[in-house]
């Protein structure tokens, strides 16, 4: 720094200087494929099982994959789909896998403009009718001998928006003449087979494969497998990996947050000049994880829900532990007149608190007011610093900045 300036010049290699604790960062990523998943065998070899019909020419059950978060669905699926086409080009059995992730892709055209070009076709953007991109799907698929296994992840975001690519996908093979066409559907939606049509619903769940959310032990062990080729050796003290495991158990065992964990850990001891990652690291990437987590959310609610969760900072901001419904909706009124937004029943507004509860952003509990009844009272589960900063990023509720809470708020509304 120069006369309070900071020189740019030389800033990368000064960083490159740094203790890089890392081999490859990479393998704790969501999207890294291992060859070896600790604790889904019975999964892998459920999944083998349906699909090795593909191998002796037969079409395999189409097949729908249910677990929460985090349980290994995509990996155990890419994993057997990898294993598959390997085996088939060595046996001479053309089998093609297509992963499609349905959050990204989530229209009926896009999925069906998706297969197409997977056999080179040329299908526009948008445009075309729906029925011609399934024919020039369907025809250059039937191009050839060959047995296809389409992977629909996340497939309940497919069925947001109408079922017919299913309805129209599960009956394909009747149409086919030469290729065959096999479904995997992946979701952590376990009711959204009740939206589909009977038929759809029958044929897509031919075989059902279920993913149990991991134990700690387990998380420990998978943990253990990706830091040997994630971090250089010596590099983890002793209690970093079972503390990664406990706290993503809590959050319904989700491999997927406890790798999070372990790559933000490194990242925070790197920047740290740390020479290891120490049991602090692991605490301070907790933190800065749920912050960030508990930030999209909140920057997500709509405008009502963030006013009657501000209601609910300010009074905390105000030394205010036992909050109850009535002191929020009345903090929650005042605020409604300033900006001119319609003012919601009491009722709908103990109704979005319920619904910020679920969202682990409040705790509401139910308390007895003796012969005045029952109300909620509301405790905050996230910092209200940062949850300020986020609901003033908010055009409308900009304005609130300078609201101050009035006497009248300890008052039953």
């Amino acid at each position: 720094m120069e006369n309070g300036t900071i020189t740019i010049k030389g800033i990368f290699e000064d960083m490159l200087t740094i203790v890089n604790i890392f081999e490859n960062r990479e393998v704790l990523r969501s999207t890294y494929t291992p060859d070896y998943l600790p604790h889904r065998s019975d999964q892998v070899k459920a999944l083998a099982t349906v699909l090795v019909s593909a191998l002796r020419g037969e079409t395999p059950s189409n097949v729908l994959i249910y677990g929460k978060t985090g349980t290994g669905k995509t990996a155990v699926a890419k994993h057997v789909g990898q294993e598959l086409e390997r085996t088939g080009e060595l046996y001479g059995i053309p089998c093609i896998v297509i992963y499609i992730n349905c959050e990204v892709v989530d229209t009926q055209y896009r999925l069906l403009a998706s297969l197409a070009r997977h056999f080179d076709k040329e299908i526009p953007m948008t445009g075309w009718p729906t029925d011609q991109v399934y024919s020039e799907f369907k025809n250059a698929l039937d191009s050839d001998r060959r047995i296809a296994i389409i992977m629909l992840d996340e497939v309940d975001k497919l069925v947001d928006k109408g079922d017919d690519v299913l309805y129209n996908l599960t009956r394909i093979n009747s149409d086919l003449k030469k290729a065959k066409v096999s479904l995997i559907g992946i979701t952590n939606d376990l009711k959204f087979t009740e939206f589909l049509d009977p038929r759809v619903k029958s044929s897509l769940g031919e075989e059902e494969i279920i993913f149990p959310p991991y134990d700690a032990n387990q998380l420990r062990d998978i943990l253990q497998e990706r830091a040997k080729m994630a971090f250089k050796p010596g590099m983890l003290e002793e209690t970093v990996i079972p503390l990664c495991a406990a706290y993503a158990a809590q959050e319904h065992g989700d491999a997927r947050r406890a790798l999070d964990l372990l790559r933000v850990s490194g990242e925070i001891a790197e920047r740290a000049k740390s020479a290891r990652v120490q049991e602090l690291h692991v605490k301070q990437a907790q933190e800065k994880i749920e912050t960030d987590r508990i930030v999209e959310v909140v920057k997500t609610l709509p405008t009502q829900s963030k006013l009657v969760l501000l209601s609910a900072v300010l009074l905390c901001y105000n030394g205010d532990s036992n909050i109850t419904t009535g002191e929020a909706y009345n903090v929650y009124k005042q605020m409604s007149r300033i900006i001119g937004i319609e003012i919601l029943t009491q009722r709908r507004v103990t109704d979005l608190i319920s619904e910020l509860d679920m969202l682990g952003i409040l705790n509401a509990t139910v308390v007895s007011k003796g012969r005045y009844g029952r109300t909620k009272e509301i405790s905050l589960s996230i910092p209200t610093d940062s949850t300020l900063k986020v609901l003033f990023e908010d055009y409308r509720l900009k304005q609130l900045e300078s609201f101050k809470l009035s006497n009248q708020t300890k008052l039953y509304a």
